[in-house]
């Protein structure tokens, strides 16, 4: 009887609280890329290095920042990551992607599956990029796993274009997120 009622109080709680807070891990939190290109498609990861979002559950405001260590990009391939480092995402002068939500439209369930529309700024290459991005929330008990898919136009953003006289490569990267964190009420 008691484990039925912590869902159910803990889903009480949080009901009554105007703004909630989703607290990422970054040990559980993947973001990976994808770039095509005429011989192959290049894949790899980002780690994360902080995430905290606010949001009202019933659409609108939403604040925070998830943090990507662009440093950490890798490949498989260190001659290729070194170049994307060095002459593509410029890492070292530009050490971090961040995406800023400001609104969401659509309610999250706080027990089960929602689909919503998450607005914000994307920061990369030392820009600020307007988006949209579709987002599943999933939510039991407090934790919550998120995934989006998107794309970015990284050419068209300021970033070299990798392509080769033989080898020509994708004007956007295919980025696919999987977050996890902890819910609470903000008071």
């Amino acid at each position: 009887m008691i484990k039925r009622t912590i869902p159910f109080l803990f889903a009480a709680i949080l009901a009554h609280a105007a703004e909630l807070q989703v607290q990422f891990s970054p040990s559980d939190t993947h973001i990976q890329y994808a770039v095509t290109s005429t011989l192959h498609t290049v894949k790899g990861v980002f780690r994360v290095k902080s995430g905290n979002i606010r949001f009202d559950p019933a659409g609108g405001k939403a604040s925070g920042v998830l943090i990507a260590d662009a440093t950490s990009g890798q490949s498989g391939d260190h001659a290729r990551d070194d170049r994307m480092h060095k002459e593509i995402i410029q890492s070292g002068k530009y050490p971090e992607i961040t995406f800023a939500p400001d609104s969401i439209d659509g309610a999250v369930k706080l027990d089960g599956e929602s689909t919503v529309q998450v607005h914000g700024m994307f920061g990369i290459h030392g820009g600020e990029h307007e988006m949209t991005l579709p987002v599943q929330v999933h939510i039991t008990n407090g934790d919550v796993n998120l995934t989006t898919s998107f794309s970015i136009p990284y050419i068209q953003w300021g970033m070299k274009n990798p392509s080769t006289f033989v080898l020509r490569v994708s004007n956007t990267v295919k980025i696919d997120i999987q977050a996890t964190g902890k819910l609470s009420g903000v008071q």
